[in-house]
């Protein structure tokens, strides 16, 4: 297959017009530019009935054009090809935009604003080269090179395959799509300019249309008192600030501005992000700037169904420079009693039009802070770095903490509102992303402006970043049980499949040999079949190689030889990576417990409970609980195992909840947030109480163990059902307060898996191991947990 490049150098050949070394002007243009070319006007489809060039003054001064001219050529000029004029007069204001209307088609239904200037030029829709020239005579240059050297060409954009152009040319544009300029000129089309939708703009600010010319606004204006803009969707001119901070890698790239002349209003932030798209923005920190362009709100996704908040933001920006090395303004200094400690207003609905009270809500602080800078000094790390290089910090240093330096989420009331993102603005060649784990510090000052995420919140974006100090936390060793303990762990290892890498079995493995000290049984979560999610659709869901690869890796790592005992189900139906198939299974060890083996259980036959000599059995063994019943539904099903240890017997049985998918956040625009996925898992714990509860009802003494990933909060309503009236207890409630988790979450340290007893846990030992959760390298992103115990007779 002929790559793009390759393809248009392939046709550049055979029509005789080898591509020379890419060139451009002599200098970039400072004052008067070409700031928009659309060539589809009056085509099928086009909106617009005639084509235009528009220009734009970036200077300071107003410019005559007397005795100017824009010019065209086509995109593959043949040695017989002529420039195309259109004559120009008038002046043109600092700041403002001239519109030269060409050629009118039979298509479209919108006339353009009125042009300051009109030629009959038929500009090509998709490619083609316009030049801005101070003469109008006809240019007489066909090469790029040529016209670099040309003094009469201003300024000039090649487009599509345009070979004479700027470096490289700008994007292809469309009957639906003109080419405009991003920023300030570089001399790189292909950086200066993108596509989108045309939108011409006359010397007197009016639209196609009859629109109305830009608002002039300021930095706190356009932030408005309410989350949302009151200049959502309008056009804006003359906001001015300073650049306090760019982002000039990746698909968001813009810079940020603040206002260093505020109004008296705490509600309404003084700092705006100048969003670029992908092109990286020509203005450094310091620049004094005046901005023009479209106030929007962007959602992650649908604007009318988003569950998050939007973020502010001017698009499609047009600037000038004004002056350079000015004074940023000073962050906000945030301290541990800067952020409030209630989260936002409990309206029950949308809370984006409420007027922000940043006094008394944290969420409302943050927003009245959006796009200004921030700063923080010696914070403690409360969420490692991830694998997407962001970290999280808390601002309250005292909140909740547990054992180890991050920070409990201890309630639904009681979310913490110390925790802030951090990312980096600093190129990671430059400065490379910090590696911490929970317990570490950022020494010194962290700052940069503040932004809203979908993943965590709000973000400080940094463009000063702190040093890193250890805190110095290890991963933690359990004890080994004694000859007479049973001990049986529950470990969620995050999609593990025989595709994986061997680093990734050897890690889990040595977790389980050197930190677990080699359990007697484990409940495994998320074991995948033996392709993952690879093979979406392909009917394989055995995990057969997957679970050989993982004890093989144990044995390897100086462990017992496992044992492993699991159902297939069917194919995707117990949710999870698509394709996957992931399911909870049992690794055992024979040296030290017996599995009891009955045949018949699969995907859809339901265990169930049989007398045999006034002892309770499983039917099958392993059985699922009730697979048909529709809690399950796109969830995975719950696995009892009937297992002998030194002649008594003990019923495990491994779950894995439906997830929190789907849940509002937050942090998000609905406040209180509704916990939709709640639902099914209230209606699980149902199901699998009431098994409990019958073979508890048929033998009360019974050993019986829940394990596994439950998804939910010890405080949650699934876990209340699981433990009202005492049948079962969590075992996660008898550790001491500040060290029950075992997992992170945008840097709150939470209750997802749990082990639950139907024994006195007085008679119980049980830990949470933290290998995982707090550190940024990880085998898993939960931590394994384990109780020993000595089974009643």
């Amino acid at each position: 297959m002929i790559s793009r490049r390759t393809g248009v150098l392939a046709v550049l050949a055979a029509a005789g017009l080898v591509a020379a070394a890419p060139v451009a002007l002599a200098a970039p243009s400072a004052d008067l530019l070409i700031g928009e070319v659309y060539g589809g006007g009056g085509n099928v489809g086009a909106t617009l009935t005639s084509d235009f060039i528009e220009l734009t003054n970036a200077g300071r001064t107003a410019l005559s054009l007397d005795g100017w001219s824009v010019q065209y050529l086509p995109a593959s000029p043949s040695a017989s090809s002529k420039w195309q004029v259109t004559p120009l007069t008038g002046t043109v204001a600092p700041g403002a935009r001239y519109l030269v209307a060409e050629s009118t088609g039979s298509g479209g239904a919108v006339a353009l604003p009125t042009p300051d200037a009109t030629g009959g030029i038929a500009l090509a829709a998709g490619a083609g080269t316009v030049a801005l020239v101070h003469a109008t005579s006809a240019l007489t240059c066909l090469a790029a090179a040529d016209c670099a050297a040309d003094p009469a060409i201003h300024d000039l954009v090649g487009y599509g395959a345009a070979t004479v152009r700027e470096i490289a040319p700008a994007p292809a544009a469309s009957n639906t799509t003109s080419v405009s300029r991003t920023g300030a000129d570089t001399d790189n089309n292909a950086a200066d300019f993108t596509a989108s939708p045309p939108t011409p703009v006359n010397s007197k600010g009016e639209t196609s249309g009859g629109g109305t010319p830009p608002v002039s606004a300021k930095v706190h204006d356009i932030q408005g008192t309410t989350r949302v803009s009151p200049l959502k969707g309008k056009k804006v001119a003359g906001v001015t600030g300073i650049v306090t901070a760019t982002r000039a890698f990746g698909s968001a790239r813009g810079f940020w501005i603040t206002d260093p002349q505020p109004d008296n209003d705490p509600r309404t932030s003084e700092g705006l992000q100048i969003f670029t798209g992908s092109t990286t923005p020509t203005v450094a920190v310091g620049d004094a700037v005046t901005v023009s362009g479209t106030v929007s709100e962007f959602y992650p996704d649908s604007p009318t169904d988003s569950n998050y908040q939007s973020a502010t933001e001017l698009t499609d920006p047009q600037w000038t420079v004004q002056s350079s090395g000015n004074p940023i303004p000073a962050p906000t200094v945030l301290t541990s009693d800067t952020v409030p400690d209630s989260l936002a207003p409990q309206s029950g609905g949308n809370i984006e039009s409420l007027p922000l009270e940043p006094a008394k809500y944290s969420l409302d602080f943050w927003e009245a802070h959006e796009g200004e800078s921030v700063s923080i000094s010696d914070a403690r790390v409360v969420g490692p770095t991830t694998q997407y290089n962001e970290l999280y910090v808390t601002t309250k240093p005292t909140e909740n903490p547990t054992s180890r330096g991050g920070t409990l989420y201890l309630g639904y009331d009681k979310p913490n509102m110390g925790v802030l993102k951090i990312e980096s603005l600093i190129p990671y060649a430059q400065r490379p992303f910090p590696v911490v784990n929970t317990g570490d510090k950022l020494t010194g000052v962290t700052s940069g402006p503040v932004e809203y995420d979908q993943f965590g919140g709000y973000t400080l974006q940094a463009n000063v970043l702190g040093s890193v100090q250890s805190g110095g936390i290890a991963r933690e060793v359990t004890r080994k049980q004694q000859p007479g303990e049973l001990a049986i762990a529950t470990y969620n290892v995050e999609n593990l499949s025989a595709v994986d890498t061997q680093e990734k079995f050897d890690q889990l493995a040595h977790g389980i040999v050197d930190n677990l000290s080699s359990p007697d049984i484990l409940t495994l979560e998320e074991i995948q079949d033996n392709n993952g999610a690879g093979g979406n659709g392909d009917g394989v869901v055995v995990a057969d190689q997957t679970l050989q690869r993982f004890t093989d890796a144990i044995v390897a790592a100086g462990g017992p030889r496992y044992e492993w005992r699991e159902i297939d189900p069917r194919e995707g139906k117990d949710g999870g990576e698509p394709g996957g198939n992931i399911r909870v299974g049992f690794l055992f060890n024979p040296d030290r417990v017996s599995f009891v083996d009955r045949p018949g259980g699969d995907a859809t036959t339901p265990v169930s409970l049989v007398q045999d000599h006034r002892k309770v059995h499983l039917s099958v063994s392993p059985g699922r609980i009730d697979p048909a019943n529709e809690a399950w539904t796109d969830s995975r099903k719950p696995l009892a195992g009937e297992f002998v240890f030194r002649g008594r017997t003990v019923f495990v049985i491994a779950n894995h909840f439906n997830s929190k998918g789907g849940d509002q956040p937050t942090h998000g625009r609905y406040q209180p947030p509704t916990r939709s996925s709640e639902v099914q898992r209230g209606n699980q714990a149902r199901v699998l109480r009431g098994f409990v509860d019958q073979l508890l009802a048929d033998d009360r003494g019974a050993n019986v163990i829940v394990a596994g990933d439950l998804n939910d909060y010890q405080f949650s309503p699934a876990l209340e059902t699981l433990t009202t009236g005492g049948k079962l207890t969590d075992l996660i409630n008898t550790l001491p307060a500040g060290e029950r988790y075992s997992y992170v979450y945008e840097g709150n340290s939470q209750v997802l898996d749990h082990i639950l007893t139907a024994q006195d846990p007085h008679g119980m030992d049980y830990d949470i191991v933290h290998v995982n959760a707090e550190f940024a390298a990880q085998a898993s992103d939960h931590d394994p947990q384990i109780v020993r115990f000595r089974p009643r007779g």
